[in-house]
């Protein structure tokens, strides 16, 4: 390999977050990484996995900091490559002065996700666990960091090998019964197989469905707070958020348009959403602030209903509950606002829902408790969870194959059963082996940040 091609195969980037902060790490992976730190440092020797304290120059030799220097030598780094780390001082200036020193030698600035691409070229990580490494940043609770870390440690990865090992063990039954169809084949054999076949399509459903429900561990649950106007969806809002981030006044339809802010709920960061209140109207504007209000109930995970204990219930609030009638699978809150005022609300009206009694003025611990109490029981499943929409696709094709070659399998056509089950096959596989194109593991780690 050429001097010219090498330095181009050599990555670099910030790995940390760009601002102000006490540290900041410029990675290099490749095979000239080291050759780049001994100009960089100036250093006779480097010592791998030994913290050198070292002074950093620019190509006009003047100085850019002080940093620690750190060697991970070939096939015993995170890429598999050689790597070389500068944690210098933090903030912008310093780390990208060194970032430009580093590309002036001929490297180049790695794309996003390449050091996690290069990590599972040269076999240090599987897919499962590259994802996992990518999820881990956006992680919106401590279930969620646990869950990723599982995942990192191989548990999807044994999930995926115990389902191929399961489903080679049915393809070798049905190829023995194609080879020897004149010979005598146990009769338990095709009883086993179907056994074996349902138990594992019923796995596959309950992972998906749970993935489904858990989904928000990771990307953090939407909560949708709905009612009719004036019941103090915007007040709730602010108060969650200890500021006035909503305007809050005495006038009907006040909120005009959907508010989605982040909070922290107990260990889990949540999206609230203050939407606009929901009843008839003839202004265009607020039609079109009740039209999103209605969109944001469909996208949420969990949804706050509010009431006014000190007003009686009348046609608008009748309209929320039509409205929570056609709601599936979401977790629903009934609240009533304004229980520390004259309550006027016949509860009987809710139709079997039990209110919660709260003050967003005084206290809504209630609605907190009980929002946390939710998301910690989503958090304590022990159902296994698939961490992205690829893999849930992959899983999805796997069980729609299995289900396919039920048919053929009760009718004797073994043909079109070991083919069904070679789908299969191929489909589980691919959470974690590698995909025949290029294109694909280019999309698939161009999602994650640089430095990654």
């Amino acid at each position: 390999m050429d001097k010219k091609h090498s330095l181009q195969n050599t990555i670099v980037a910030i790995a940390t977050a760009q601002g102000v902060s006490s540290l900041s790490v410029i990675r290099v992976s490749g095979e000239d990484a080291l050759a780049v730190a001994h100009k960089i440092s100036r250093l006779k020797k480097i010592i791998p996995r030994h913290a050198h304290l070292s002074s950093l120059y620019n190509t006009s030799n003047a100085l850019i900091d002080q940093a620690i220097v750190l060697y991970f030598a070939a096939p015993y780094s995170f890429t598999g490559e050689e790597i070389v780390e500068f944690q210098c001082h933090g903030g912008m200036i310093v780390a990208q002065e060194i970032l430009d020193t580093i590309l002036s030698y001929g490297v180049r600035l790695a794309q996003p996700g390449e050091f996690s691409k290069r990590a599972f070229l040269n076999g240090k990580i599987d897919l499962t666990e590259a994802e996992a490494i990518a999820k881990m940043i956006e992680a919106k609770s401590v279930d969620a960091a646990k869950i990723l870390a599982k995942q990192m440690k191989g548990e999807l990865k044994i999930f995926v090998e115990e389902s191929r090992e399961a489903l080679l063990q049915s393809l070798a039954y049905s190829e023995v019964m194609i080879d020897y169809a004149e010979e005598d084949i146990p009769e338990d054999i095709m009883q086993n197989i179907r056994t074996q076949l349902s138990a594992l399509s019923l796995k596959m459903t309950q992972i998906v469905e749970a993935s489904h429900r858990r989904r928000g561990l990771i990307e953090g649950f939407k909560v949708a707070i709905i009612g009719k106007p004036n019941v103090g969806k915007s007040s709730l809002l602010n108060a969650f958020l200890n500021y006035d981030r909503a305007i809050v006044s005495d006038i009907a339809g006040t909120t005009r348009d959907t508010i989605e802010e982040q909070i922290r709920i107990g260990s889990h960061i949540i999206r609230l959403v203050d939407t606009a209140g929901i009843r008839e109207s003839e202004d265009s504007i607020e039609k079109i602030g009740i039209e999103r209000s209605l969109r944001s109930v469909e996208d949420a995970d969990i949804i706050i209903a509010l009431f006014d204990a000190s007003s009686a219930f009348d046609k608008k609030d009748a309209k929320i509950l039509t409205l929570l009638d056609t709601i599936k699978d979401k977790q629903i809150i009934v609240a009533l606002n304004k229980s520390d005022l004259k309550n006027v609300f016949d509860v009987e009206t809710l139709k079997g829902y039990t209110p919660l009694k709260v003050s967003v003025k005084k206290s809504f611990a209630a609605l907190t408790d009980k929002l946390e109490n939710f998301l910690d029981s989503i958090g304590k499943e022990e159902e296994l969870m698939l961490i992205s929409a690829r893999q849930i696709e992959a899983v999805n094709r796997a069980k729609n194959a299995i289900e396919e070659a039920k048919t053929p399998l009760i009718h004797g056509e073994l043909e079109f059963f070991s083919y069904h089950l070679q789908e299969a096959l191929k489909a589980i596989s691919s959470i974690s082996k590698p995909y025949d194109s290029e294109e694909i593991l280019d999309t698939m780690f161009g999602e994650f940040c640089l430095g990654k």
